[in-house]
């Protein structure tokens, strides 16, 4: 049975969300996690280049050889990743020449090349385009969850901008700036986002249970 655009727009966000339950793509979690604003041009690229693949393949799916289909999707997400690393360029140098590297990492995420083949190779244009938003909206969503805290707790700055506490009192935790920071951090936000799905599903569970 076909997915209605609300089921598609609730997976990505929440019961499929690719890091809360499949623990997809953590290199952007890890990479630029410990600035926000880093972590807002990473989003804007992933966002752009899942929705627009899966839309473009979803067109062309039906006229893909099965032999070059991963290649196709590959090429499809390499063009749109060029795209957003020129206008990041543009933009902004100097995030790029922080970011560059990661954003050229974007052509061989898992979520994306997944959603290509698991979803929009199956589906129509439309609900592909919504699928591939929604899936970069959940996965941004997590990152800047992260960033807010990283940030504030590792530099004692949100987007770049001292924050009272830290000519008062914060001492800055530099652990939350460095890798080992971003694996708690994930480990906190996928921990408490998986709990909240176990308490939603355990009334249905026990219902189901005693009906039989």
């Amino acid at each position: 049975m076909a997915l209605t655009p609300k089921q598609v727009a609730i997976n990505a966000l929440w019961k499929e969300n690719p890091i809360f339950f499949q623990v997809l793509g953590i290199c952007s979690t890890l990479a630029v996690t410990n600035q926000l604003i880093n972590t807002l041009y990473m989003c804007f690229g992933l966002v752009f280049t899942t929705t627009l693949s899966n839309w473009v393949f979803s067109l062309i799916r039906n006229f893909v050889p099965p032999r070059v289909r991963i290649i196709t999707q590959v090429m499809i997400i390499a063009v749109f990743v060029m795209i957003v690393e020129i206008l990041i360029k543009v933009l902004d140098p100097e995030i790029h020449r922080i970011i560059g590297p990661y954003v050229g990492l974007i052509i061989t995420n898992c979520i994306v090349m997944g959603r290509l083949e698991a979803f929009a190779g199956q589906n129509k244009p439309g609900i592909s385009l919504l699928d591939g938003c929604m899936q970069g909206i959940g996965y941004s969503f997590i990152l800047i969850i992260i960033a807010c805290v990283r940030e504030p707790l590792g530099f004692g700055t949100i987007l770049g901008f001292p924050l009272p506490a830290r000519e008062l009192w914060w001492h800055q935790w530099i652990i939350m700036v460095q890798a080992p920071g971003a694996f708690f951090m994930l480990a906190i936000v996928t921990w408490i986002a998986r709990g909240m799905i176990a308490r939603q599903n355990k009334p249905t569970t026990t219902t189901s249970a005693a009906k039989s």
